[in-house]
C-alpha cells in the first residue's frame, strides 16, 4: 500500500512538471526588455523561441515571426530542440507510468510493471534535464548581454517562461527519482539470498512433530569383560 501511494505521489509530481514544461514552449515572455539605462519606456520588447514582439503603452502588440530557422542564432535553435525533446520524453514517460503503476490493471506481471515504471522515471529525469538545460542556455545569453559593458543594443531581462520551465524541470526530476528509487527492485537490485546451513540434531523435528531424540548410545564394554566371555565360550 505504501509503495502504491509513493507511485501516485511521483506520478502527480511528474505530470505537473510535464504540464509546466509543455506550457513553457509556447509562452510569450522568454525575455523582456529592461528599462535600466534606457530612455524609451513607453514600449516593451519581448520575444520567445518563435517570434519577437513589441507592445506600446496602449497595450497593442505587433509581432514578427522569425523569418528563417537556419538564420537564427545557434542558442535559439538548441533551445528549440531541447524543449521539443523534453515534451516528447515527458509524453512517453507518462504513458509508461500509466501502464506500469500498480493501481492500473494493464502492464503484465509485477516485475514487468516495476520495470516500466522505472523506465518512465528515467524518461521524466531526461525531460527535466532537457528543459533545465534549454532555460539555462537562454538565461545565460540574456545575462551575458546584460552585464556586458560593450553591448549597446537593447538589453533584456529574464522572462516568466524561464522560471516556469525551471519549476517544471525540478518537479520532473524529483518525480522521476522517486519512481526509480522506490521501484528499483524491478531490476533485481534487491534480490534476497537465503542460506541453508547444517541443522543440528537438537533443532530438527521428527515426523510426528515433536523434537527428534538422539539414538541411544551403546555402552562400551570393558576389554576384560569381553575377554572373559570369549574364554568362557571357548571352553564350553
Amino acid at each position: 500500500m505504501g509503495n502504491m501511494a509513493t507511485e501516485i505521489v511521483a506520478f502527480l509530481l511528474t505530470i505537473s512538471g510535464w504540464v509546466l514544461v509543455s506550457s513553457t514552449l509556447p509562452t510569450d515572455y522568454w525575455k523582456v526588455s529592461s528599462v535600466d539605462g534606457t530612455v524609451i519606456t513607453t514600449a516593451t520588447f519581448w520575444s520567445n523561441l518563435w517570434k519577437t514582439c513589441v507592445t506600446d503603452s496602449t497595450g497593442v502588440s505587433n509581432c514578427k515571426d522569425f523569418p528563417s530557422m537556419l538564420a537564427l542564432d545557434a542558442y535559439i535553435q538548441v533551445c528549440r530542440g531541447l524543449m521539443i525533446a523534453s515534451v516528447c520524453l515527458g509524453f512517453f514517460g507518462a504513458t509508461l507510468a500509466l501502464v506500469g503503476m500498480k493501481c492500473t490493471k494493464i502492464g503484465g506481471s509485477e516485475t514487468t510493471k516495476a520495470r516500466l515504471t522505472v523506465l518512465s522515471g528515467l524518461h521524466f529525469i531526461l525531460t527535466g534535464l532537457c528543459c533545465m538545460t534549454a532555460c539555462s542556455i537562454y538565461a545565460h545569453r540574456i545575462t551575458t548581454d546584460f552585464f556586458d559593458p560593450l553591448f549597446v543594443a537593447q538589453k533584456f531581462e529574464l522572462g516568466a517562461a524561464l522560471f516556469i520551465g525551471w519549476a517544471g524541470s525540478v518537479l520532473c526530476i524529483l518525480g522521476g527519482l522517486v519512481f526509480c528509487l522506490s521501484l528499483s527492485e524491478g531490476f533485481g537490485l534487491r534480490a534476497g539470498y537465503s542460506y541453508s546451513g547444517a541443522t543440528s540434531l537438537m533443532t530438527t523435528r521428527n515426523k510426528a512433530g515433536g523434537p527428534a531424540t538422539c539414538p541411544p548410545r551403546k555402552e562400551a564394554r570393558a576389554p576384560a569383560e569381553s575377554s572373559r566371555r570369549f574364554v568362557r565360550n571357548a571352553y564350553v
